[in-house]
Formats: structure tokens, C-alpha cells, sequence
């Protein structure tokens, strides 16, 4: 049994040595501004990877959505967690901002989604040192009717 692990283990090394996991969307619908709607990925931050990145960081993020969503500013007591997505074409455009993991209002949602619709900046993905299409998912929770990362 020992011998079979260690078999095993050394296989799933070399491949993974050989290998690079790379993550491709399946995009179903037509997204106007996409380079290759065929090639679009979620990249991690290993094998020559870089994930599409905004001009502000998360943290201005966070207090940009602290100030201007009205509905946490109205409900300084609301409790919730959600998640965007965003579709960066290979020119950095945000071409695509939706939630992917809707909060409890709908409200919010929409507000969430002008706010990010509204983020300039971007510099896109690349996958070995070449700009490509990519999707990138930005997770939140809110106390207390604040953004918290």
C-alpha cells in the first residue's frame, strides 16, 4: 500500500511538474468586447498566471463601496455576503458585471453592480506573459452596514 502511494504521489508530481492548471470559462451567450469568447479564463496567481487587476486596490474598493451604496448609508444595521463577477477583456475593458452570488436585496445588487460598472483602470490578465479575456470573482461580507473583506 506504501508503495502504491508513494507511485502515486510521484506520478501526480511530475505531471503536475509538467503540467499547468490552467481554468477556462465556458462563455454560453454572446458577450459584446470579449477578444475570444472561446478563450476566457479565471486566473490564479501561479504558472504564469496574472489576474486581471483594477487601479484601486481592495481596499479602496471597500471604502469607495462604504461611501457611495446608498442602501448600506440607509441600513447601518444590515448583515449579508455576496460575490461579482466581472469579464476583463484582453484590452483590461470591463465588458461584463454581474453578481454572481446575489445579496438580499435587489437593491444592493444594483447599486453593487453601477459601482463596479463604474471602476476604470484596469490592466487585463495574462496567461505565460500574453493578455487574455479573463472572469474574476471579488467576494464581499457587510456588518454592521460596512463592507468587509
Amino acid at each position: 500500500m506504501k508503495n502504491a502511494v508513494l507511485i502515486l504521489a510521484t506520478a501526480f508530481l511530475s505531471l503536475n511538474a509538467s503540467a499547468q492548471f490552467v481554468a477556462k470559462v465556458e462563455v454560453k451567450e454572446d458577450i459584446p468586447g470579449l477578444c475570444d469568447k472561446k478563450e476566457v479564463y479565471a486566473l490564479f496567481p501561479f504558472d504564469g498566471q496574472v489576474e486581471a487587476t483594477c487601479s484601486l486596490t481592495e481596499d479602496q474598493i471597500k471604502e469607495k463601496m462604504n461611501a457611495e451604496l446608498q442602501f448600506l448609508i440607509d441600513n447601518p444595521k444590515y448583515k449579508d455576503e455576496g460575490m461579482i463577477g466581472l469579464y476583463i477583456n484582453c484590452k483590461g475593458e470591463v465588458v461584463k458585471c454581474e453578481m454572481d452570488n446575489n445579496t438580499k436585496s435587489q437593491e444592493l445588487d444594483k447599486q453593487i453592480e453601477a459601482l463596479f460598472n463604474s471602476l476604470t483602470g484596469w490592466n487585463a490578465g495574462t496567461l505565460n506573459g500574453k493578455a487574455v479575456d479573463s472572469m474574476l470573482l471579488f467576494s464581499f461580507e457587510i456588518k454592521k452596514g460596512k463592507v468587509v473583506i
